[in-house]
């Protein structure tokens, strides 16, 4: 049995679970993709051949490390090649439904000592705890995934349960 030339063990995501990105999202994910394809790969396929002209390739630092750095390139670009043709985009400011959490949103919520937290639903691959993105399969993103304007959802973290109250809801204007 042949394997799948589409198959790729970097892919962890599971299979019966989608992948979404924000326009943004698979706009920073193509930029990636075409950043490595049309300037960096070339470069380093450049330097790769004049390493292989200067002889002994086994001693060759330029050589080696631009043959290793080339598999890095391919294994990340088809990494995001596959990432982007079975991603679902997801525009949130398309989103009808502005009192509930979904995808996208823009949640403020508030713990049982008072102290509020703003944080975005995004997809795993943009989640980035530095901008207040959050997976919607991260626990945080799992309690408020559907919950309403007003709702205290049941937040469970190492340290036990805590319940939350959703303060605000927001979405990206409409363009």
């Amino acid at each position: 049995m042949n394997p799948d030339p589409d198959d790729d063990e970097d892919d962890d995501t599971p299979p019966s679970q989608r992948i979404y990105l924000t326009p943004q999202g698979a706009a920073i994910m193509q930029e990636e993709l075409r950043q490595l394809m049309k300037v960096e790969r070339p470069r380093i396929v450049e330097i790769v051949s004049w390493a292989a002209g200067n002889g002994d390739r086994s001693e060759n630092g330029d050589y080696l490390y631009g043959k290793k750095r080339l598999r890095e390139i391919d294994r990340r670009a088809r990494f995001l090649g596959r990432r982007l043709k079975h991603a679902e985009i997801v525009d949130p400011s398309l989103q009808t439904r502005r009192d509930q959490v979904f995808f996208g949103a823009t949640v403020t919520f508030e713990n049982e000592a008072g102290v509020e937290r703003v944080v975005t639903l995004v997809g795993v691959d943009e989640a980035d705890m530095t901008q207040n993105k959050v997976s919607l399969h991260a626990p945080i993103g799992r309690a408020l995934l559907r919950a309403k304007l007003g709702d205290q959802v049941r937040l469970v973290t190492p340290a036990g349960v805590e319940l939350i109250e959703i303060v605000a809801v927001n979405y990206p204007d409409r363009a």
